[in-house]
């Protein structure tokens, strides 16, 4: 069998999502107390429901093979399925406050950039990106600015762009075969590399909301986050204490930068057993089930398809979905 890593990588973070969902909220101590020990932790059942993270990263999904990936034609879908997803009877699982606001102007029918929270970095302009690093025949230009324009409708802020951005080159570099330990120095250099890059063919105006004097002072704020987390990264994979809440290291998570760092710290802690990272980043005092939805794309990318426990794969809410997408990027 081959390694299929989009397939791999989209359960992950479905896998990641769902065994996160019930330790969202709730610090270590109590996690520990309801749980068990972290290292044993099993996928809640009889259905392993998933949560806004999973529902809006198939959102992404659709929306980005409905046509060919350039501005004006991935606009319009992307809208329509935030939109469905604003009105949907699932949309129950504790959805962010930011993407609720954005999506209702975006139904109103506002132009997305008057509708984007320009002052919000959350991390809903990350969680959902993990298709765009997937999606295959793409080049760089196309998954950066797909990537930040799928961000932007809800989460202006140009840190959210930004961590967006490297997130999905995050699962891009995996899905390729890149290897765990180059990952921190090859962002770093990306980040560095595109510190000044504003992609105004997808975003428009967006920047001149924020009261910056230019395009590419307004990206550069992001850039600049993503590194100093990108130093926090360095420092805890540097001094790895596999046992301790990786929140403590690199942050919660509730914004942008900190939950690519933090999921991507539970990957690397653990680089050779994805169920393990898996558990680790749901037993986190942040937002544990954006963490694990993370953590479980990063390790699924580089691991396939194989990673998971078939008994957890086969109990997964949406597991058909998911896998008619990762089959045909796959077989791309």
């Amino acid at each position: 069998m081959t390694r299929q890593p989009a397939t791999g990588s989209l359960l992950g973070l479905a896998l990641g999502d769902a065994l996160g969902a019930p330790t969202e909220f709730q610090g270590v101590p109590a996690i520990l107390a309801a749980h068990g020990h972290w290292r044993e932790m099993d996928l809640p059942g009889p259905v392993a429901l998933i949560t806004d993270d999973t529902q809006m990263a198939l959102a992404v999904a659709r929306a980005a093979v409905r046509g060919e990936l350039e501005p004006e034609r991935f606009e319009p879908p992307l809208r329509a399925e935030f939109v469905a997803w604003l009105r949907s009877p699932e949309n129950n699982r504790a959805p962010g406050a930011t993407c609720l606001r954005a999506c209702r102007l975006l139904e109103a029918g506002h132009p997305w950039p008057a509708a984007s929270q320009i002052t919000s970095k959350g991390c809903g302009a990350n969680m959902r990106v993990t298709p765009l690093g997937l999606l295959p025949g793409i080049d760089g230009e196309q998954r950066a600015g797909a990537a930040q324009l799928q961000a932007g409708l809800t989460h202006g802020h140009p840190t959210g762009l930004a961590a967006a951005d490297l997130t999905a080159h995050t699962v891009h570099l995996l899905a390729e075969g890149a290897e765990p330990a180059g990952l921190p120095g090859a962002l770093r250099d990306y980040a560095a590399r595109h510190r000044d890059t504003y992609h105004e063919r997808w975003l428009g105006d967006l920047w001149t909301r924020a009261g910056d004097s230019s395009p590419e002072q307004f990206i550069a704020r992001g850039w600049d986050e993503c590194l100093a987390a990108l130093d926090r990264l360095d420092a805890a994979v540097r001094d790895a204490d596999r046992d301790t809440d990786p929140c403590l290291a690199t942050g919660e998570g509730w914004v942008a930068e900190e939950a690519l760092v933090t999921g991507l710290l539970c990957f690397l802690l653990f680089p050779g057993d994805p169920v393990l990272a898996l558990r680790r980043a749901a037993c986190t005092s942040g937002d544990s089930d954006s963490i694990a939805a993370l953590a479980g794309a990063f390790a699924g990318a580089h691991h396939g398809a194989g990673a998971w426990p078939p008994a957890w794969v086969a109990r997964l809410e949406h597991r058909d979905e998911l896998l008619a997408f990762g089959a045909k990027w796959d077989m791309a």
